[in-house]
């Protein structure tokens, strides 16, 4: 049997198994795959806000190899792992299925979670309290790369079809409340605790509440339907990078064309723009926070909208618009933001870049998942995504203060405006996965 009669005879099967699921079985699939996406980046990011806190517990002062560490840990933790952890957990879901992928990834990053909270300090076991830091984070670095293509692909499989659009958009609805998730429950602690007992031992509470709720996710997902079938997890080259390249490469290079450009905006106008606000729009370090809190939340809101348009319009020109509106727009709207003094007039500029970055997030994992067949869709998505967003996402705050210390800051606008170009590019080049996709 040929490459393509046995892609369409898995996905006939694969379609089969799915379209029996009810109503009430798809949402509760969303929910259960979404929960574990926002226990996953809740925990991401409580690391970076407690860090103040617990830095000096880990990484005593004048101590420059533990320093390395510190700086070593979470850049492997965050990008590095990324990609291993997409090519691991993307192959465990096409072999041995999406349900216990999941489960897996956010068991790890439970285990991550508890191991941090009950560290040790530097001052009881030296050098060894940064080494197990950095293990843990090795550990959820691991588990964040594989959990965006398994949970990506899962959501999308058991979409309901026609308003796959909508439903997939609350990957990126849950990805973000973490993020808000994780500032809250820190700004409860700043609230209760004095900043000496959160230094002490406060922050370890936020490691705690992501461990907890990690377990609760891990109860959704064991009850969760396996949307692949035995056929297709046991056909030939199945979660295999070979197969994947070997049959698949232009989808493989389509999707790290947009990719690139997409998490490097999205990078821009969320991780990166407080820092902006304060170092080059002048602000204080609370109002950036507070501006930057609002649009995250209507950022989060914004996701189903853009869904249900793709539903309507088409994944293709939805990506065609945000390659388009990205290019003209960024270096405008950066320009601008460097010299507003309004905070209502900074949130209203980045809500209206979010917008447009919202065309993009809104159906990344979708439109992704839509390109690959079932044998090597979670291998697919994960690693092509890890990959380009370990390069472009990871490097984007980075590249956006080197340029800024050599003096040419409005590089970096042109440079994001670039790589959106090339989204666009690549958007018009490719089929309507909508229409010819590998998802009906």
């Amino acid at each position: 049997m040929s490459n393509t009669a046995a892609t369409e005879a898995t996905e006939a099967t694969e379609a089969k198994a799915i379209h029996d699921l009810t109503s009430r079985q798809r949402i509760f699939a969303i929910v259960g795959a979404s929960s574990g996406n926002l226990v996953e980046w809740f925990d991401f990011y409580v690391y970076s806000f407690c860090a103040l806190y617990f830095s000096s517990a880990f990484f005593p002062k004048g101590d420059a190899t533990a320093q390395l560490l510190n700086t070593a840990g979470i850049f492997a933790a965050g990008f590095l792992m990324r990609p291993i952890g997409g090519w691991m957990f993307g192959r465990i879901a096409d072999r041995y299925g999406r349900r216990r992928s999941m489960m897996i990834s956010v068991l790890m990053m439970c285990g991550g979670s508890l191991m941090i909270a009950a560290l040790p300090t530097y001052d009881s076991i030296g050098n060894a309290a940064p080494l197990l830091l950095l293990l843990a984070r090795l550990f959820q670095g691991l588990s964040v790369g594989g959990e965006y293509g398994t949970s990506a692909t899962y959501m999308s499989e058991v979409a309901e079809p026609g308003r796959k659009g909508f439903f997939a958009s609350f990957q990126y609805v849950t990805l973000i409340g973490g993020q808000l998730a994780a500032l809250l429950v820190l700004g409860i602690l700043q609230l209760i605790l004095s900043h000496d007992e959160l230094k002490a031992w406060g922050w370890r509470i936020p490691f705690v509440v992501g461990a907890c709720a990690a377990l609760i996710s891990l109860l959704l997902r064991r009850s969760l339907h396996e949307t692949t079938t035995d056929h297709a997890r046991n056909s030939e080259g199945a979660g295999t990078v070979g197969a994947l390249l070997r049959n698949h490469t232009r989808a493989f290079v389509t999707v790290l064309g947009f990719t690139a450009g997409g998490s490097l905006i999205f990078y821009a106008f969320t991780t990166y723009m407080q820092k902006y606000l304060v170092n080059t729009a002048g602000m204080s370090t609370t109002t950036a926070s507070r501006v930057m809190t609002v649009c995250l939340l209507i950022y989060m809101a914004l996701q189903p909208v853009f869904g249900a348009l793709s539903d309507r319009i088409g994944r293709r020109t939805a990506m065609i618009w945000f390659g388009a509106l990205a290019t003209v727009c960024t270096v405008p709207i950066m320009t601008t933001l460097g010299g507003v003094q309004s905070p209502v007039a900074a949130g209203a500029l980045i809500v209206a870049a979010l917008a447009i970055v919202s065309l993009y997030t809104s159906i990344s994992g979708l439109i992704k998942a839509e390109m690959f067949p079932v044998e090597v869709r979670a291998l697919g998505v994960g690693l092509s995504y890890a990959v380009a967003n370990a390069i472009f996402g990871g490097s984007a705050e980075y590249v956006a203060l080197w340029f800024k210390q050599a003096g040419h800051e409005s590089y970096f606008y042109w440079y994001v405006s670039i790589m959106c170009l090339l989204a666009l590019i690549v958007a018009i080049r490719m089929p309507d996965p909508t229409r010819h996709g590998h998802l009906k």
